[in-house]
C-alpha cells in the first residue's frame, strides 16, 4: 500500500509540473508558412551590435527548466514608414546559464549543440546548421501593442511567427525588445524527447515549448 501511495504522489507531481509549465506559456506563436520579406524603400539603416544584443531562452521539463542565451552573428534593421530587418543567429554561441561549469553545464550545452557522437541530431546540430535566421515580414498593431511578424529559420526549416515587440530610436542608437514569447520546437524538426512525437517516453520527456526573449541594440550605419 505504501508503494502505491508513493507512486500516486510521484505521478501527481509529474502532472502538476507539466500543468505548471504549460500554464506559464507566454505569447504562444502559431508557426505558419513563410511569407514575403518586408521592404522599405526610404529608410535609415541600423547595424546590430552583436556583443550587446542577446536572445534569452528557456526550455522546460516536468517540474524543472533550463535557461540560456544566444547571440547574433550579424543583423541589420531599416526604419522608415515601415520596419524591416534581417538577422543571423550564431548557434555555436548557445550557452546554458542556470548550471555551473563542472555541474552539468558543458554536458547540456554539448547535447543541445549536437557535439556528442550519435547525438548530433537530437537538438540543433550546429555543425550542420551553424546559423539560424530571422527576417521581418511586417509589423502591425494588435490590441494596442506592436506585433512583429517574421520568418524564423532553424535547421533549414523556415516558418513565419509573430510576437509583441517595441522599439525606440534616439539619435544614432536604436533598441528593439520583445516580450517573452513561446515557439514549438517540433515545428522546426527539433523532436528529441517530445511526447507529441514519441509515445513511449513515459515521464522522460521534454516540453515542446521554448520561451524566447530578444533584446537588440543597433547603431546607425
Amino acid at each position: 500500500m505504501k508503494k502505491i501511495i508513493v507512486n500516486t504522489f510521484a505521478i501527481a507531481a509529474i502532472i502538476a509540473g507539466t500543468v505548471s509549465c504549460k500554464g506559464e506559456k507566454k505569447n504562444e506563436t502559431d508557426a505558419t508558412t513563410a511569407k514575403e520579406v518586408a521592404t522599405v524603400v526610404e529608410a535609415t539603416k541600423y547595424r546590430v551590435n552583436t556583443e550587446t544584443s542577446v536572445i534569452e531562452w528557456t526550455g522546460f521539463k516536468p517540474g524543472e527548466k533550463h535557461t540560456g542565451t544566444l547571440h547574433l552573428e550579424s543583423g541589420v534593421v531599416k526604419v522608415g514608414e515601415k520596419l524591416s530587418g534581417t538577422f543571423l543567429i550564431d548557434m555555436n554561441s548557445l550557452t546554458v546559464t542556470d548550471l555551473e561549469p563542472g555541474n552539468g553545464k558543458e554536458s547540456l550545452e554539448g547535447h543541445l549543440k549536437g557535439n556528442a557522437k550519435e547525438k548530433e541530431d537530437h537538438f540543433f546540430n550546429v555543425a550542420k546548421y551553424p546559423t539560424a535566421a530571422f527576417e521581418v515580414t511586417g509589423v502591425k498593431d494588435v490590441d494596442g501593442k506592436k506585433t512583429m511578424e517574421g520568418n524564423l529559420t532553424i535547421r533549414g526549416i523556415k516558418k513565419n511567427i509573430s510576437f509583441p515587440v517595441s522599439y525606440n530610436v534616439q539619435g544614432d542608437a536604436m533598441t528593439l525588445t520583445t516580450e517573452p514569447f513561446t515557439i514549438n520546437r517540433t515545428d522546426w524538426g527539433v523532436n528529441y524527447g517530445s511526447k507529441s512525437i514519441f509515445n513511449d517516453l513515459g515521464d522522460k520527456f521534454i516540453m515542446d515549448d521554448i520561451e524566447l526573449k530578444i533584446s537588440l541594440q543597433a547603431t546607425k550605419a
